[in-house]
């Protein structure tokens, strides 16, 4: 596919590894200029060559999404470079897999200023430039657990739950202002990244994604269309259709399935290895998109709109009341056109059926 005359621009969050690469490469491979957003500078370089190879245009932006003024600096640079940003998608995150009383304060504050206020410094970043044009869209990279938390993660679970709250507040501002400013929320499964290898952990074994897991090049498709078609959240995976469902309608049952297949499906049987983690600095090496769940995680996955979702669910519930109905009433219309005598014939055995 040849590049389009005119590169649009977007700006990538947490693009030196996992998700965030591999939705630079989503978007190189259609011609975009990337703002590559990260801490990591020799990772930066990396995935800036592999946007170029894929047909894009790399940027590299050095900078921590806890910082508020780094973030703006970087929109800046971006603008006075390109000319604007089309697509701002904030997508850096941080956690640390831990029993809540486990994780001391200065824990509980970097991952919330990490993975919550960096998408707020980054959406606010992105509004200084879109609302000048009137144009421009924001994208949220969230999570199945901004909806139904679970144990080990209380850091993170509550961060995704700040940024859903905050992304519903601001979504409800633009709408009273008419702006021509879009914002939608991609809500993620288990996905294989890195992130496993490098988080912070006080567990006994090795972390991974709670199963199903899929590879980041198929989510990193899903934030792309999202991107593009702007639904007000899209849920990527049967697994966050579920869990999001679930918790809606089933959340005490959620609480005690979660309490076990949760706390076990997050670590595998090797113990738990000592290294640098990503919390508060950048650790070396460069992994790419991918973490070490290759032969486990799914190359495709399936994604529809909560929306969507949510008027399949009540139009099925809805069709197969109305069938219910319909049902009896054709057995009372059929019951009554029989004879007085039929019906006391019948009755021992219509009575049996219905037992049965």
């Amino acid at each position: 596919m040849g590049a389009p005359k005119y590169r649009p621009i977007v700006m990538i969050t947490g693009a030196s590894a996992g998700i965030g690469r591999a939705t630079a490469i989503s978007f190189a491979r259609r011609g975009w200029r990337v703002g590559l957003l990260a801490r990591g500078e020799a990772r930066l370089a990396s995935a800036k060559e592999e946007v170029e190879r894929a047909g894009g245009v790399g940027h590299i932006l050095i900078a921590d999404v806890a910082d508020a003024d780094a973030m703006f600096r970087a929109a800046d640079e971006v603008v006075a470079r390109w000319g604007g940003i089309d697509v701002w998608i904030n997508n850096a995150m941080a956690t640390i897999f831990a029993r809540v009383e486990d994780i001391a304060p200065g824990e509980f504050e970097r991952v919330t200023r990490v993975s919550y206020l960096g998408q707020v410094h980054g959406t606010l970043a992105a509004l200084r430039y879109m609302r000048k044009a009137n144009q421009g869209t924001i994208v949220q990279v969230g999570s199945a657990l901004s909806y139904r938390s679970i144990p080990l993660q209380s850091a993170y679970c509550a961060a995704k739950f700040a940024v859903r709250g905050f992304t519903d507040a601001l979504r409800s501002e633009l709408e009273h202002e008419r702006s021509g400013i879009k914002l939608t929320m991609v809500q993620l499964p288990a996905v294989n990244t890195p992130q496993f290898d490098w988080a912070r952990s006080r567990l006994p074994r090795r972390l991974q994604p709670v199963p199903p897991i899929f590879q980041p090049e198929a989510v990193a498709e899903s934030i792309f269309r999202a991107a593009q078609r702007t639904p007000r959240e899209l849920w990527v995976g049967l697994s966050t259709m579920e869990a999001i469902l679930g918790t809606s309608l089933l959340p005490r049952y959620l609480d005690r399935m979660m309490s076990k297949r949760a706390w076990t499906g997050q670590m595998t049987a090797e113990p738990a290895v000592a290294g640098a983690d990503n919390l508060f600095v950048a650790p070396p090496g460069d992994p790419g998109a991918r973490g070490r769940f290759d032969r486990r995680s799914a190359d495709r996955v399936y994604s529809a709109s909560g929306a969507l979702v949510r008027v399949a669910i009540v139009t099925l519930a809805a069709g197969g009341g109305l069938l219910s109905i319909a049902g009896f009433l054709a057995i009372d219309r059929q019951h009554n056109r029989s004879s007085e005598k039929e019906r006391r014939r019948s009755l021992r055995s219509t009575r049996d059926t219905r037992r049965w």
